[in-house]
């Protein structure tokens, strides 16, 4: 079976509910929500990883997907059977449900790891960069992020998932990804209980330490919950979006590459290996001295502080 990328129609979707947010914004006077040189850069960086995209996915979907598919299910006489000796996954709706599960499962830890080890956070700083939190901050992606994705999701047709059907169940969490950078829909209720919803992905986008490196699921918060990365919206505390140390620049391509070159600097001035590896491998913010300090190191300190100075802040370190 053939299917197209649920991308190919949501990108059109994307530009029209950016332009009617930020002309909702201005009427209500929202100003502050959409600066136009970050609107701007955002556009650009969102056009870019629109134009690589298709290029990756023939890379990943037919080649790595496609030779993993057939490595672990070989068809015989016109039958796919995974190498463990069952069928493989046809198109049942119910395979579709599992298959957007797995899904949602493997970006829960895609995500998570490009906050936890810095290679792979120097290109996804680049989505939380800007100081707003609109849509026009959600087509704001790292374009290196494409290149290594894909690996996340080898595993998926490995066990049997076609993968035309993975490709697809990847655009579709991309849709909803894309939906949650509003601060106009508020808390949703029940549907809370399940759903990775605007208010948590609020929550995702804060520097807040209280909030730092929450919230990375896809379509359902199960997983946040279950690993003990879950956060909900606290009315009473002041969300501030970005990160402490971002590029003072609206060049896209700064903004692109502006962590890659502190890594560089970091590894240039390490004085064994193993500071290099960390440098490198190791969670933002991590340093051999304690000079700079990790997500964990910095809620630790701030829960210590909290008793004596409840009204401190702290930011992401990188």
């Amino acid at each position: 079976m053939d299917f197209t990328n649920p991308l190919v129609y949501g990108v059109p979707c994307f530009i029209a509910f950016i332009l009617l947010e930020l002309t909702y914004s201005k009427v209500h006077g929202d100003d502050h929500l959409y600066e136009w040189k970050d609107l701007f850069a955002s556009g650009f960086m969102g056009v870019g990883s629109a134009i690589i995209a298709p290029l990756i996915k023939v890379v990943s979907a037919v080649v790595i997907f496609e030779y993993v598919y057939g490595l672990f299910n070989p068809e015989v006489n016109g039958i796919r059977t995974n190498i463990l000796g069952y069928e493989s996954f046809g198109y049942a709706w119910y395979v579709w449900l599992l298959c957007q599960l797995a899904d949602d499962f493997t970006y829960y830890w895609f995500h998570r790891a490009n906050h936890e080890v810095r290679v792979l956070w120097a290109a996804h700083i680049v989505h939380h960069s800007s100081d707003n939190f609109n849509l026009g901050t959600a087509v704001r992606n790292g374009w290196f992020t494409i290149l290594y994705k894909p690996l996340f999701y080898m595993w998926m047709p490995a066990v049997g998932f076609a993968p035309e059907m993975v490709v697809v169940c990847l655009g579709i969490e991309a849709l909803w990804q894309f939906q949650l950078h509003s601060v106009y829909v508020p808390k949703m209720g029940f549907i809370e209980k399940i759903f990775n919803t605007h208010t948590m992905h609020q929550v995702h986008h804060a520097q807040n330490v209280e909030y730092l490196d929450k919230n990375h699921g896809g379509f359902l918060n199960i997983f946040d919950k279950i690993f003990g990365t879950w956060k909900e919206l606290d009315d009473n505390i002041d969300v501030k979006y970005g990160v402490i140390h971002a590029p003072d620049s609206y060049n896209p391509i700064v903004i692109l590459t502006h962590e890659y070159k502190d890594i560089i600097r970091d590894v240039k001035n390490s004085k064994n290996l193993w500071h290099a590896f960390m440098y490198i491998f190791g969670p933002p913010g991590w340093s051999p001295d304690g000079s700079t300090l990790t997500v964990k190191q910095q809620q630790r300190l701030f829960k210590k502080q909290q008793k004596e100075q409840p009204k401190m802040v702290f930011s992401r370190p990188n």
